[in-house]
């Protein structure tokens, strides 16, 4: 790899990026939008700089495409999410599994604002280094851990793989370190991980050719694998994402555009204009309230002319038919749409159609299982997590009746107490914290074996 294409974007992420810079602006708010000025406020022709500058300072952002992700995307951790028993080893990371104090829950919430903000977030399962111990406890002593580290859409440079198996993943990063006695910079770095070895580069100072980077630290892996896992809100390719919301992004800057031209319009329309007919030059026109006008000629007139008002009404209707053409597109992402599925799934999933974001909350249950089994790996546990987001908003009803199809199944014979079991805690109706072989004890201490089943001859 030459050094100066280390920090380059690929092709695919370069594709992928170019709605991010709007997207930024959008969830940045109105300053930030006022920041970005003519990208997506364009000037009128002929319309000149200070005009302009005073309608874009005046502009205020509507922020449909920022209020809905947010709703949405805290609609799949509205409960907690239900995981299957773990080692305690790994248990006792969740409260803290990025070593900055963030638990799982909230973790797992933000990559999917990011999600839907920008289609892509990576989590990086990465492990404090060790210098030193001699043995497991000696680590254990000196705070080594596993954790999760965040690498929003943009921080991800490009990638290599093998049938789903990274073989080379390059990282955007930016850290601080101390200058002088109380002073602190920023530093640019590119992370390049292959699955035997990790490299830091960057860029070199003080020489011509700012595109120059040369290896400012390496070392093994010793996982033997790039411990890296995508998340997507839609997924299209390996490591290739699309915001589910990008459509309301582009209606949100058409609404930010409308509304700045009816604004200006509205500003026009509340002055009046003063015109005048039948006066010479001699006559002296001075208007106000305690003021009179003298004319020469009796044909002499007066008057404002002011704005009719259709036009201010026809920008009105258009903004608003715009805002509910926006409330209906983040709405879509809620309508239960027929899935691809075979039979078998649509049991397991307890429906038989999902929505968008229900779609992309399944997507996260294995994400988060990759995230959690890569954990165990680090510390030489073979685990296979099993991760269940809450997955039934605005469809309670249907819920329902697939919860009582599962039990009239049970009872039928057809699945067995323990499938139920897992669907019921799936679906936050058996608390996240309970377990099947817990129950079985239970059921075995003081009730019977099925209870599903009445008792007594049939």
């Amino acid at each position: 790899m030459r050094s100066e294409d280390v920090a380059k974007p690929s092709a695919l992420i370069a594709a992928m990026a170019e709605p991010w810079p709007m997207i930024d602006a959008l969830v940045g708010g109105t300053n930030a939008m006022r920041k970005a000025g003519r990208a997506f406020l364009p000037q009128w022709p002929k319309e000149d700089s200070d005009s302009y500058q005073a309608r874009l300072a005046t502009a205020v952002l509507f922020p449909a495409f920022s209020r809905t992700a947010a709703v949405l995307a805290a609609k799949p951790f509205s409960q907690p999410m239900a995981l299957g028993p773990l080692p305690a080893r790994i248990e006792a990371l969740l409260d803290d599994i990025d070593n900055q104090g963030t638990g799982l829950h909230a973790f797992a919430a933000d990559a999917m604002l990011a999600c839907l903000h920008y289609g892509l977030f990576g989590v990086l399962v990465d492990h404090t280094p060790v210098t030193g111990a001699r043995t497991k406890a000696e680590e254990r002593a000196l705070g080594a851990r596993p954790y999760f580290s965040a690498y929003p859409a943009a921080a991800i440079l490009g990638w290599r793989h093998e049938n789903g198996e990274l073989t080379q993943l390059r990282l955007a990063e930016t850290v601080t370190e101390a200058e002088g006695r109380f002073g602190e910079k920023s530093l640019r770095q590119v992370r390049v991980l292959t699955p035997d070895r990790w490299t830091i580069w960057r860029p070199v100072e003080g020489e011509a050719g700012a595109g120059n980077w040369r290896v400012h630290d390496s070392g093994p892996l010793t996982l033997g694998r790039v411990p890296f896992v995508f998340f997507y809100g839609l997924r299209r390719g390996f490591g290739i994402g699309a915001s589910p919301l990008i459509d309301l992004a582009y209606l949100n800057i058409e609404h930010w555009q409308s509304s700045s031209d009816q604004q200006t319009l509205l500003h026009t329309a509340r002055v009046p204009i003063l015109f005048g007919t039948g006066f010479s030059a001699e006559d002296e026109i001075t208007v106000g309230a305690a003021s009179a006008v003298m004319a020469g000629s009796d044909k002499a007139n007066l008057r404002y002319v002011e704005h009719t008002g259709a036009a201010i009404e026809a920008g009105r209707q258009s903004i608003l038919d715009l805002e509910d053409r926006m409330r209906q597109t983040g709405a879509e992402l809620l309508v239960q749409k027929p899935a691809m599925a075979t039979a078998t799934q649509t049991v397991a999933e307890g429906e038989g159609s999902r929505s968008i974001l229900q779609r992309i909350a399944l997507g996260f249950d294995r994400s988060l299982a990759a995230c959690l089994a890569l954990l165990g790996d680090w510390l030489g546990e073979k685990i296979e997590p099993e991760v269940s987001l809450f997955k039934d908003f605005g469809a309670g009803a249907q819920s329902d009746r697939a919860t009582d199809l599962l039990l009239r199944a049970a009872a039928a014979g057809h699945v067995s107490p323990e499938t139920v079991f897992n669907q019921l805690r799936r679906h936050a109706i058996v608390g996240p914290d309970l377990s099947w072989d817990d129950e079985k004890l239970r059921l075995a201490k003081g009730g019977p074996a099925n209870p599903l089943k009445p008792e007594g001859p049939s």
